[in-house]
């Protein structure tokens, strides 16, 4: 089976546009499911991944004032596009973990509350 460029770059488009809506949907799911049983490690868990959403969402909308090069390739614009969101993702992730930016831990002392745990 032979694909050309642009058979490529809009599997690409599409994968990275059901990958990002999958993830949020997912978190607002987990968000709004019943989680007064939830142990403090779930919890918290689900409080540090709409932290690293929260600041990954931050990071790509500062992205989008940076001015872009018009001479590229389109198929090459959306494959670079692509791997981007990927290192945008990881790097949230990676701020999340190693920097106390202290939003799960504010969310998780309010889920806390809401749902008397």
């Amino acid at each position: 089976m032979s694909m050309d460029i642009s058979g490529i770059s809009s599997m690409l488009d599409y994968t990275s546009k059901t990958a990002g809506s999958s993830k949020a949907s997912g978190l607002e799911s987990t968000l709004k499911g019943d989680l007064s049983t939830a142990d403090d490690e779930k919890l918290m868990s689900v409080c540090k991944e709409f932290e690293a959403y929260f600041v990954e969402m931050v990071m790509k909308e500062v992205e989008k004032t940076i001015p872009k090069n018009e001479d590229e390739d389109g198929g090459m614009s959306q494959m670079k596009d692509y791997f981007k969101d990927e290192m945008i993702q990881i790097l949230a992730e990676d701020v999340c973990e190693q920097q106390n930016l202290g939003l799960a831990q504010q969310m998780y002392e309010q889920m806390k509350r809401n749902y008397s745990l």
